[in-house]
C-alpha cells in the first residue's frame, strides 16, 4: 500500500506530506474579563501534498484522482497512530511551469491540499 490512497487507489508518494489537525470553532468570544470562551464543534484534518517533477501523464492522473467534489482519502494519521479514511475535498492545486526535454513535457511539481469535509 502507498502512503496515501484516493478512493482506494494508490497514488505516488508525495514529499513533503504534511497533516494539519485543526479545531473548528463556532461563536467563540472573549468576555469583559478578557477570558476566552471557546465553542469547539469539530476537529478536522488538512493534508498538504507536494510532488517533484512529473510527466504530463503522471500529473494528469493525480489531478483526475482529486477532481471530484468529495472523495475518500486513506492516510497515516499522526494523532491516532494508524491509517484513517476521511471524506475530503481538494483546495488549490498548483502546477509550476513545465519544461520540454527530448520532446517530453515535464511539470516541475504539483502542490495540493486536501481538506476534511
Amino acid at each position: 500500500m502507498s502512503i496515501i490512497q484516493i478512493n482506494g487507489a494508490d497514488i505516488p508518494a508525495p514529499l513533503p506530506f504534511t497533516v494539519t489537525i485543526s479545531d473548528q470553532d463556532l461563536n467563540s468570544d472573549t468576555d469583559a474579563n478578557a477570558e476566552l470562551h471557546r465553542n469547539r464543534v469539530a476537529v478536522k484534518r488538512k493534508i498538504d501534498l507536494e510532488w517533484g517533477a512529473l510527466t504530463w501523464s503522471e500529473i494528469s492522473k493525480l489531478l483526475k484522482a482529486i477532481k471530484d467534489v468529495f472523495f475518500e482519502v486513506t492516510y497515516p494519521d499522526p494523532e491516532t497512530g494508524k491509517y484513517e479514511t476521511k471524506t475530503m475535498y481538494v483546495g488549490d492545486r498548483t502546477a509550476p511551469i513545465c519544461v520540454v526535454e527530448d520532446g517530453e513535457i515535464y511539470w516541475l511539481g504539483l502542490k495540493a491540499n486536501l481538506v476534511e469535509k
